[in-house]
């Protein structure tokens, strides 16, 4: 698919691994202690693991006598997408103690939260102040479905 969304849930999209990314932002690179804090049938573990590694998100290197796991560049991009997810869960989904976790910033001790999409000028905007227009990228498709820039004009 062409779609950036649909390319990067074909890698992110399923549960096991944004809860792997989830473990690795806290620090785990180890199998074991992956499959420890997850609950994590190996086997999934495993495929899952050697997924994000195909996919350049994780890298798996030489650690003493066994492998890590470390978060590529293309991994720590990732971060603004799980603080986003996680934000949300604790916003809408969390029981009435609230979540089961909070993040602070290690050298403010401030709550640490996904990014709002700003302006240029720095003021939020919302998804109804966003127009979508056909890329460099974009096929016939695309193009006639989100048109050119004077079709919007």
């Amino acid at each position: 698919m062409r779609c950036p969304v649909a390319r990067a849930m074909s890698i992110l999209g399923e549960r096991w691994t944004i809860l792997i990314l989830r473990e690795a932002f806290a620090g785990t690179t180890r199998f074991d202690a992956f499959e420890r804090n997850l609950g994590i049938a190996p086997n999934i573990l495993s495929a899952r693991l050697g997924a994000l590694v195909r996919h350049g998100v994780l890298e798996r290197v030489p650690d003493g006598g066994r492998h890590a796991y470390r978060l590529t560049e293309r991994g720590r991009d990732a971060f603004p997408l799980y603080l986003a997810i996680r934000d949300w869960g604790a916003r809408h989904l969390s029981g009435p103690d609230g979540p089961p976790t909070v993040m602070l910033d290690t050298l403010t001790g401030e709550p640490v939260q996904a990014p709002t999409p700003r302006r240029a000028d720095g003021t939020p905007i919302t998804p109804e102040e966003v127009r979508i227009l056909p890329g460099p990228g974009a096929n016939e498709a695309v193009r006639r479905r989100f048109g050119t820039e004077a079709d919007h004009g």
